[in-house]
């Protein structure tokens, strides 16, 4: 979740397509990745689910302007503003996209269809009326940058302490791993945006990528439940400054564009 979510793709590249800074299929194919498809269930005045495309024009007629990132967590609605139906939904799903200039926001049902070995994933995002609101613990750019540098001390000293055999390797592997699939050419984020939301977003997700070493590295019976459970309370703060930080790097578009 913490490294791109299907939400902080739609906003990201919806927002681009929204400035005109690329095409509808651009937008499409960034958005949809390795999915198969994506479709949208819900749009005001159609009568069943449209594909991506007209859904993201059929939101720019009604008046959408921007897309914001919710990514809430249990006791944490980060990015949510109500109603509850809405808030149940993205807490399930554990990610939404909430639009600015009109009240809709969105929620992704994830499916995986076809035999065994040639499995794909289609998605099915709902479309529901949303709370006008300010969005619950959403930091600026600023802040999110300086919590993050905090968050990757705290986090290296957990491994540190708390890891067993192996776990620097392996953290020092994963996050190789991350920089390597980053330098293939995915770009971080879509036109448009500020040098310093990419900045924040590489390091909010390199701080997720120590969090998941973290957690993945106790299973197996290594680690006793009681290590697992003094593991989970060291890194909770952590893993909530990396997602509050992924929340305010996607939704700089939509800021940057409101102040001028």
């Amino acid at each position: 979740m913490l490294s791109e979510p299907r939400s902080g793709r739609l906003a990201a590249w919806g927002n681009a397509l929204f400035a005109g800074l690329i095409s509808p299929d651009d937008a499409a194919l960034a958005i949809v990745g390795d999915d198969a498809v994506h479709r949208v269930d819900g749009i005001p005045g159609e009568t069943g689910p449209v594909g991506l495309t007209l859904a993201l024009g059929r939101l720019r007629a009604l008046g959408v302007r921007g897309l914001r990132v919710a990514l809430p967590a249990p006791g944490h609605p980060l990015g949510l503003s109500g109603p509850s139906e809405f808030n149940a939904r993205a807490l399930d799903a554990e990610e939404a996209v909430v639009c600015h200039g009109v009240a809709l926001g969105l929620v992704p049902e994830v499916y995986e269809a076809g035999p065994d070995g040639d499995v794909h994933v289609e998605v099915l995002w709902h479309c529901l009326p949303v709370r006008e609101a300010p969005p619950a613990d959403v930091p600026s750019l600023g802040e999110a940058e300086r919590e993050l540098a905090e968050a990757l001390r705290e986090a290296t000293d957990v491994l540190t302490r708390l890891d067993v055999a192996g776990s620097g390797p392996v953290a020092a592997a994963a996050v190789d791993a991350y920089r390597a699939r980053a330098e293939r050419g995915r770009e971080a984020l879509a036109p448009g945006y500020p040098p310093r939301a990419v900045r924040v977003l590489e390091l909010a997700q390199r701080v997720g990528t120590l969090v998941e070493v973290a957690y993945e590295s106790g299973h197996g019976g290594a680690v006793s439940a009681s290590e697992m459970g003094a593991r989970a309370v060291a890194l909770r703060p952590v893993e909530r400054t990396a997602r509050r930080a992924l929340v305010a790097a996607y939704n700089a578009f939509v800021e940057e564009r409101e102040r001028g």
